[in-house]
């Protein structure tokens, strides 16, 4: 039912803890069949008992923790090396379970639960107080989303009903999109892995903040402002002044303050049209090889073999942003397995989906890009 790992790395500030990571490998993740349910019963206990278990969700691979237990909040904050002012997004199962962990929710919650829920977005409501302060990062408020993979939903509920999960990365790392990468970064600092195939959109959810009536994204995501604005029958817009990399406000969100997703080399998004995109970057790359620098890119497939790199990867068309955004973080994570000292990034599309994949992208490179 479920194999082992080998390698064993601290789990938090004492040197001397360590765990061997179980893998339950999942065979019908859209359907979990009775064995499937039987280990994810077994992983809903070592949540009840205050351990740590990584398990997919429809966006990335989660990090989870009993969300109203301040230990294991905390456990997950030293697993990944993450700043505890950096609130977890808190998981349910159920639309009735927002009543016991927010107080005063806006009506306009209940319209996007219906709507959006099971799904990749995440709602700031006002914390009702019964989640700890160590799980909102010492706000009073708290993210709440449901996830639409089903055995996320199975695992939540076997749970207890309320799991805390970030990524289940090292924080700043690429987010994982396969439980190996999970295993990268996690194998011997958590207690299990629950491996149910790879992410279906590949990117974080949405993050809308309802607390003060502004309705601002604070993370775009596949449930782009067009959807959120359609469902609410008004403009939605993302915060800029949150997501600005020099804010030195508290973060309200996952992903606003610090460097995120970011692999070992360097990331050099390029934008501008596209053909000067290709000059610039083939340029680029030149004076990288000259340097001695190993060289990646993320790139369209219809540029794949326009570019003298060390490693390339392609996702669909530059106006296609699910692909890129899908397959982005692996692209990441196998510059890393190359040792790319430099990446450099085509102009994908900004629109819809495109946000998302730019606020990413951007964070993966500092906030900084180069205009071809």
């Amino acid at each position: 039912m479920h194999g082992t790992c080998s390698a064993c790395t601290p789990t938090d500030s004492d040197p001397d803890r360590k765990l061997e990571t179980k893998v339950y490998t999942i065979k019908n993740p859209s359907s979990p069949d009775e064995d499937d349910l039987k280990m994810i019963a077994e992983c809903g206990e070592i949540i009840k008992r205050g351990g740590l278990v990584a398990f997919p969700t429809e966006t990335v691979y989660g990090l989870g923790g009993d969300a109203l237990n301040e230990e294991s909040s905390g456990r997950i904050y030293a697993a990944k090396g993450r700043p505890s002012d950096n609130p977890l997004i808190v998981h349910i199962c159920e639309i009735p379970a927002l009543e016991k962990i927010a107080r005063d929710i806006p009506e306009e919650a209940y319209i996007l639960a219906e709507k959006f829920w099971p799904g990749p977005l995440t709602m700031i409501l006002k914390s009702s107080g019964s989640v700890p302060l160590k799980t909102t990062g010492g706000l009073d408020t708290v993210a709440v989303r449901m996830p639409s993979d089903k055995v996320a939903l199975e695992f939540i509920k076997a749970s207890g009903g309320f799991i805390a999960a970030p990524s289940a990365n090292i924080s700043g790392r690429p987010s994982p999109t396969k439980a190996c990468y999970v295993l990268e970064d996690m194998d011997g600092r958590i207690d299990a892995v629950i491996d149910g195939g790879d992410n279906a959109i590949g990117l974080e959810s949405t993050i809308i903040d309802l607390t003060d009536g502004s309705m601002q994204v604070l993370r775009p995501g596949y449930i782009t402002n067009e959807k959120l604005g359609e469902a609410l029958g008004r403009n939605i817009e993302t915060d800029p002044a949150l997501l600005d990399p020099s804010c030195k406000d508290r973060p309200k969100a996952p992903g606003m303050r610090y460097r995120h997703y970011a692999p070992k080399g360097q990331v050099h998004p390029v934008k501008g049209d596209p053909e000067k995109v290709l000059e610039h970057i083939r340029a680029k790359l030149s004076e990288a090889k000259a340097e001695n620098k190993k060289t990646g890119v993320f790139c369209s497939k219809e540029n794949a073999g326009k570019y003298d790199a060390d490693v390339i990867r392609c996702a669909g068309s530059l106006d296609d942003a699910e692909a890129a955004a899908h397959f982005f973080y692996s692209a990441l994570r196998d510059m890393d397995d190359e040792n790319a000292d430099i990446i450099f990034v085509e102009n994908f599309t900004e629109h819809g989906f495109g946000e998302a994949f730019w606020n990413r992208l951007l964070k993966s490179a500092g906030s900084e890009w180069e205009e071809a």
